[in-house]
C-alpha cells in the first residue's frame, strides 16, 4: 500500500510539474483563415530564460497597463510589492517603484481620511506597511496611474482599510496616496475623468473619488456603494484565511458607461450578476442576472458589453443598448436579461481586451496557459497560444499589434513573467 501510495503522489506531482508551460520566444500561431498571426516576441521572467529576459523584480504580476501615449509600460509586481516601468519601444527598465511607507516619513502623501472606511483590528502605525498592487487606471489624459493594493502587509487577512497609491507618470513616483476599503482588485476612470471607482473584493463595497481637479490634493471620496449587505470581518490577527474565496459577492471587472450614467461591477462570487450604480442619483439599484455566474472582467467596445467567466472558461456579450433598457425593470435589487452570446475560450478566463477595431478579442486564460483570439465579427475562436503559466493581467497596444500578458506565480513554480505578443493582421 505504501509504494502504491507514493507512486500516486508522484505521478500526481509528475501532471502538476507537466501543466506548467513555458513557451519559447519565436512561438507562432496563425488564424485557420490565415487573417491573423499571433508571435511571442519578447519577455521579462523572474527565472529562467537569459540575462536578455531576466528581471527578478517580475515577482508574480498581476497587471499591465500601457500609457495612453504608447511610451511606457507599467507592470504590477503583486508580491514583489512593487510597480515596474518599462520603455515600450525598447523593453528596457525605466524605474522601479516600491510600495513601501513609513507613517512619519511619507505623512505628507496622505489624503484626509474620509469618514467612509474604519479600522477595526488595527490601531497603531497604520501607515507603515508595504503595500501588494493589484490593478491600475490612468486619469487625467495619462498623467496619473492609479494603484490599489490587496491588502497593507501588517493585515494578514485583508480585513481593515487598504489603500491606492497614485503615480505620477511624468516622474514615476507616487505623489498621493488614499484609504480604499478592503481587499481592492479593480480601478476604473470615468469616461469624463470626473471620478475613479474602486471596487473592494473584500465586503462587497464600491467607493467613488471625484477627480474633477487637476491638483491632486483636491481629490476626495464622494460615496461609498454597498452591494446588498457590507460583510462584516473578524478573522484572526494571527493565522491567515483563504480570502480569495467566500468573500461575498467577490466584485471585480468595473466599468462606467460611455454616458457616465452607470457604473457596471461584475461578481465573481455569492450567485454572479453585475452590479449596477446609478451615478447621476448616486444609487446602487441592484444586480442584473441572466449572464452565467463568475463574471471576471467587463469590457464594453462597439456597443457591446463584454464579459469574461472565469471558472467555465467563457466569454459572453450582450448589445449595451439591450443591457441598459433593462435597468429600469430592476425590482427588489434583483433583475435579469436574456439573449447572451456566448463562446468557449480557454478555462479560467481572466483578463480581456479588444483590438482598437474591435474586430478580435484577447483572453488571458490562467488555467490553460493560453493567449486566445475571438473574431468578434464572425464570432468564434481563430487561435490560441501559449503563455508562461497562470496568465492574469492584459493589455493591448493603441495600434493593436502588441498584446502584453501577465503571469502569476504559483507554489508550484508558476509563470513569474511578462509575455510579450507581436500580432500581425492581414486586410
Amino acid at each position: 500500500m505504501k509504494k502504491i501510495t507514493i507512486s500516486l503522489l508522484c505521478l500526481f506531482a509528475s501532471t502538476a510539474m507537466a501543466q506548467l508551460v513555458h513557451p519559447k520566444i519565436g512561438t507562432t500561431v496563425t488564424s485557420d483563415d490565415g487573417k491573423v498571426k499571433v508571435t511571442l516576441v519578447g519577455k521579462k521572467q523572474n527565472y529562467g530564460g537569459d540575462a536578455a529576459t531576466r528581471d527578478t523584480d517580475i515577482y508574480s504580476p498581476k497587471s499591465v497597463n500601457i500609457s495612453p501615449d504608447g511610451k511606457k509600460y507599467y507592470v504590477n509586481s503583486l508580491e514583489g510589492g512593487s510597480t515596474v516601468v518599462y520603455n515600450f519601444d525598447n523593453n528596457q527598465k525605466v524605474k522601479v517603484i516600491k510600495h513601501r511607507f513609513d507613517s512619519t516619513k511619507d505623512a505628507s502623501l496622505w489624503s484626509t481620511p474620509s469618514k467612509y472606511f474604519k479600522f477595526t483590528h488595527y490601531t497603531k502605525n497604520l501607515n507603515t506597511f508595504y503595500g501588494k498592487p493589484v490593478e491600475s487606471t490612468f486619469s487625467h489624459n495619462g498623467r496619473y496611474l492609479w494603484v490599489p493594493y490587496y491588502r497593507r502587509s501588517y493585515d494578514i487577512n485583508a480585513q481593515d482599510p487598504s489603500a491606492v497609491a497614485i503615480i505620477d507618470t511624468k516622474e514615476d513616483r507616487i505623489i498621493r496616496m488614499m484609504e480604499t476599503g478592503p481587499l481592492p482588485k479593480m480601478v476604473a476612470t470615468s469616461p469624463d475623468g470626473k471620478y475613479v471607482a474602486i471596487s473592494h473584493w473584500g465586503d462587497n463595497t464600491i467607493g467613488i473619488i471625484n477627480i474633477e481637479s487637476e491638483n491632486p490634493k483636491d481629490w476626495k471620496y464622494v460615496a461609498m456603494h454597498i452591494v446588498d449587505h457590507q460583510l462584516q470581518l473578524n478573522y484572526s490577527l494571527t493565522h491567515s484565511v483563504d480570502r480569495d474565496n467566500g468573500s461575498g459577492y467577490a466584485l471585480r471587472g468595473t466599468v462606467f458607461t460611455p454616458d457616465n450614467h452607470y457604473l457596471l461591477v461584475g461578481c465573481m462570487g455569492g450567485g454572479g450578476g453585475i452590479a449596477i450604480i446609478d451615478l447621476k442619483t448616486s444609487t446602487y439599484l441592484g444586480r442584473m442576472l441572466g449572464m452565467m455566474s463568475n463574471v471576471r472582467h467587463l469590457v464594453l467596445k462597439n456597443g457591446y458589453l463584454y464579459l469574461s467567466i472565469n471558472g467555465g472558461g467563457y466569454v459572453q456579450r450582450i448589445p449595451l443598448q439591450k443591457f441598459l433598457a433593462e435597468i429600469p425593470n430592476i425590482k427588489n435589487k434583483v433583475g435579469k436579461i436574456d439573449g447572451w452570446e456566448s463562446i468557449k475560450v480557454g478555462t479560467g478566463a481572466r483578463t480581456i481586451e479588444l483590438s482598437p477595431s474591435g474586430r478580435y478579442l484577447f483572453a488571458a486564460c490562467n488555467n490553460a496557459s493560453a493567449l486566445y483570439v475571438v473574431d468578434t465579427q464572425a464570432w468564434k475562436v481563430i487561435c490560441h497560444i501559449d503563455v508562461d503559466s497562470y496568465p492574469v493581467g492584459l493589455d493591448v497596444s493603441k495600434n493593436g499589434k502588441y498584446v502584453f500578458v501577465t503571469s502569476q506565480g504559483k507554489k508550484n513554480g508558476g509563470g513569474n513573467a511578462v509575455n510579450i505578443y507581436q500580432v500581425d493582421y492581414q486586410k
